[in-house]
């Protein structure tokens, strides 16, 4: 069978989708990847072929942002009024980078053999309607929570009325599609634990069930993160929300327990502005998460979907300090399970850092939630299982 997969080119978009890609090659099915070629090479070592497809999320946002006349530099955008910063990403995520996939990926679509199965990461939705409009068969992955179609905060209302205008703008006035229209009547790989789910979506019919599994590009750990003594302790703000005053002051409660800690600083962050770190703190600029999270004993992060998945199949407790995007979304559903916690605004502080951190390692309560959490992600079904399904989806 022919599959073609696309996805947003970023590592918290791309990475979840990659293990059912690699299981669907590893069992005799041809794959391409449709994405931006800033991934390309991730992609072709893994043996997938490529079509150079949209553009990246920096790239959107910054011609959103010069045609709106706001900074583009990442650090003034941070600084931006709220309520400025959710109509930029209402631009970016539902029309810039919608039409740009849609029009690349169709032209595709249009000029050789198409593909049995279209599977688009739930973010690129112009992927989606490009292959609705080529008449091929689709499924959509998901990369983390599915949107609450009761989210009544002016954020998701904004995405909703903006993705509505550029689908009716794409597909015609007849379309009658929003974005809960097509994850209702859309095969929709489920990897978020049912546990945690939006309670309304967890039981459609639509909906397939499918185990998140973590990967990183290879990398090599220290000895002693392996065969560490003290609790180990993994900080991360991800690939695209690093913030240097954040990390130094979770460096600081974090030492102050007296645990290990591994830092990975991440692209946007110089490991040199964090400072002299105290001896049990180890700065990185880069780690394999995927290997390392089995070895740590609490996850410190911003709340990314990849790092609160993996963190929760590896069975391990979080404390939360989102910055934006879905990470606040993350924070609440794992933390309502209990096997987290999180400090938002001025209660990032080092001293409260350090008071979290000390419950999350030591508490029974904790230990049990986590534990219950690593189960129900274990129970859903490997991206191996879940391939032979992808058969049927294309020739229905």
């Amino acid at each position: 069978m022919d599959l073609l997969f696309s996805s947003l080119p970023s590592h918290g978009h791309l990475y979840p989708v990659l293990p059912l890609a690699v299981a669907a090659r590893e069992k005799g099915h041809r794959v391409t990847f449709a994405t931006a070629a800033a991934f390309h090479p991730t992609l072709t070592r893994l043996g997938l072929d490529v079509l150079d497809v949209g553009m990246t999320i920096p790239e959107a946002f910054e011609q959103v942002a010069t045609r709106e006349g706001v900074p583009t530099d990442p650090g003034a955008a941070r600084e931006q009024d709220p309520e400025v910063i959710a109509k930029l990403a209402s631009a970016v995520f539902t029309d810039v980078l919608v039409r740009r996939f849609y029009s690349d990926l169709l032209a595709h679509l249009g000029d050789g053999p198409r593909p049995d199965l279209v599977v688009w990461e739930a973010a690129a939705f112009g992927a989606g309607l490009a292959a609705k409009a080529a008449g091929v068969p689709q499924v959509c992955h998901s990369f983390g929570r599915a949107p609450d179609p009761e989210d009544d905060t002016s954020m998701g209302a904004a995405f909703r009325a903006s993705f509505s205008t550029t689908v009716v703008d794409l597909m015609g006035p007849d379309s009658g599609s929003d974005v809960q229209d097509i994850l209702e009547t859309t095969p929709y790989l489920d990897i978020y634990p049912p546990s945690i789910q939006v309670p309304s979506f967890a039981g459609r019919a639509n909906r397939i069930p499918l185990r998140p599994v973590a990967f990183a590009e290879p990398g090599e750990l220290p000895d002693w993160v392996v065969a560490h003594e003290q609790p180990l302790v993994y900080l991360t703000l991800g690939t695209a929300f690093g913030h240097a005053g954040v990390l130094r002051t979770a460096i600081e409660g974090l030492a102050a327990t007296g645990a290990r800690v591994l830092v990975a600083a991440g692209p946007t962050v110089d490991p040199a502005e964090l400072g002299d770190p105290p001896p049990s703190v180890t700065i990185e600029a880069w780690v394999p998460q995927a290997d390392l999270l089995p070895h740590v004993d609490l996850v410190v992060h911003h709340g990314g979907s990849g790092t609160s998945l993996g963190a929760a199949a590896a069975g391990v407790p979080q404390l939360f300090l989102p910055q934006g995007a879905d990470q606040f979304v993350n924070a609440d559903a794992v933390c309502s399970s209990g096997a987290g916690r999180q400090l938002t605004g001025e209660g990032v502080t080092a001293a409260a850092i350090t008071e979290a951190a000390r419950t999350l390692l030591s508490d029974e309560g904790v230990a049990a939630a986590v534990k219950a959490l690593a189960e129900d992600v274990a129970a859903l079904p490997a991206p191996a299982d879940v391939v032979d399904r992808l058969v049927g989806f294309a020739k229905s």
